[in-house]
């Protein structure tokens, strides 16, 4: 999904129409309505303006991520974000290790 899909998504998923948000962004509407249309290049100021409008992510309004919040943003307990920190610095072998033993313990918690 491309950038100007994304915008227009979170507009309607917030009930808003084109001319509430180029007010809140302080646009005029046609400017607003180019940027979501794919008419006009989005500007980085005004990305970061709509990402924190509809709080979400770049990432997520760049299209990089499904996640909303991104991992910037995310709902991530502190030990889930250790978590993942950690195993990225695992070689690959050590990876798939951890994963395996992840697996008999959800199958023992089931």
């Amino acid at each position: 999904m491309n950038t100007y899909a994304r915008i227009r998504d979170l507009r309607e998923d917030a009930d808003m129409t084109q001319k509430q948000v180029a007010e809140k962004l302080f646009l005029q509407l046609t400017q607003y309505r180019r940027y979501e249309c794919g008419e006009s290049e989005l500007p980085m100021n005004i990305a970061i303006n709509i990402a924190k409008l509809y709080n979400v992510s770049l990432d997520y309004i760049a299209g990089l991520t499904n996640e909303k919040r991104g991992l910037t943003l995310s709902a991530l307990t502190d030990d889930e974000t250790l978590l993942i920190k950690s195993f990225k610095q695992l070689s690959p072998k050590e990876q798939g290790r951890l994963l395996e033993r992840a697996k008999v313990l959800l199958e023992r918690h089931e």
